[in-house]
């Protein structure tokens, strides 16, 4: 990766996405509506077990699927990003329902998005229990595609979401850009480039292509994170790499972190984006992280396929990776 002058460059909140503002807007719903239980869920105590809600859309990838006429993917990375964000917390999804929205009706494209979201759902393991459509001219351009996602646990399945200092990282990777800094990625690679032209470092892709690649669900992890003693998980989504600041207050030590994709470089490239700012916007090549005991963390690593060490945790603040410090 390379780090260009951030002046001549483009950041996520020039694009038009603020983290900041985003989180403080957050906190001020919160704070209108009262606090809930849990991180990456809404959590309800049901007596033996919690009922667990995520709510999340696919954003701006919708525009790249416009462009390309192409709707086949978006479903799954719907289901993904609801049913990762259960995952983070230790929950098992169970069931989904989805909320498309358009401007005009369209049966084709409404049974591409289907199709995507049953591809989803089989790989979730999720049932679709239901959606709703609504026509809206004068409210959506195109299309916006949304859902829920609702799971149980019981309470010793949780996850603490507390990482420990001395907790091993281990890391799995993604499976591209997934959903998250699309308007950053929309910016930079349209700098030069029309989304249907050959992308460079696979011309038998399109950029377009690239860019729809769909978001990698974390069901697997479960099984091996519910049997040690797993302290913390992170969806590394929105806010990139800083997204481990939510496992506490600890220092993050990245050393062997997975190698980002084709897809990363080319965005960098394209838009002059520091090292920085790629960091804290996109995944990187690592999808999802887990906090646990070294003994413990060896043995999810060697239950999992694609799973290694990637860090530890120690005392302090901050996200330490590739020379930076976030």
């Amino acid at each position: 990766m390379s780090d260009d002058d951030p002046e001549e460059g483009l950041t996520y909140a020039e694009t038009g996405v603020d983290i900041d503002e985003s989180e403080a807007a957050t906190t001020a719903l919160i704070g209108a509506i009262g606090e809930f239980e849990g991180d990456y869920a809404g959590l309800i105590d049901i007596g033996d077990r919690y009922l667990a809600l995520a709510t999340d859309g696919v954003g701006t990838k919708l525009l790249v699927a416009e462009a390309l006429g192409d709707y086949s993917t978006i479903g799954i990375d719907c289901i993904a990003m609801n049913a990762n964000d259960l995952i983070a917390a230790g929950v098992t999804p169970v069931a989904f329902v989805d909320y498309l929205a358009v401007e005009t009706p369209d049966d084709v494209t409404a049974e591409r998005v289907g199709d995507g979201l049953a591809i989803g759902a089989e790989r979730a393991e999720v049932a679709l229990v239901g959606g709703e459509t609504a026509v809206m001219p004068e409210v959506i351009r195109g299309l916006d595609l949304a859902g829920a996602c609702a799971g149980l646990a019981t309470g010793a399945e949780l996850f603490d979401g507390e990482a420990e200092d001395g907790d091993r990282l281990v890391g799995i990777p993604s499976s591209g850009i997934h959903s998250n800094g699309l308007t950053l990625a929309r910016e930079a690679a349209t700098r030069n480039h029309e989304y249907t032209d050959p992308f460079p470092y696979d011309e038998g892709r399109t950029i377009g292509e690239v860019l729809l690649e769909p978001t990698r669900i974390y069901r697997d992890v479960l099984g091996p994170l519910h049997a040690v003693d797993t302290h913390a998980t992170a969806h590394i989504t929105g806010g990139g790499w800083t997204n481990l600041e939510r496992l506490g207050e600890h220092r993050y030590v990245i050393e062997e972190a997975f190698e980002p994709h084709p897809v990363f470089d080319f965005i960098q490239e394209e838009g002059s984006v520091t090292d920085e700012e790629m960091h804290r916007t996109f995944n990187m090549g690592t999808g999802f992280v887990a906090a646990l005991p070294e003994a413990d963390a060896e043995s999810v690593v060697g239950e999992l396929d694609d799973a290694r060490l990637i860090g530890r945790v120690e005392s302090g603040i901050g996200v330490s990776i590739r020379g930076l410090e976030l």
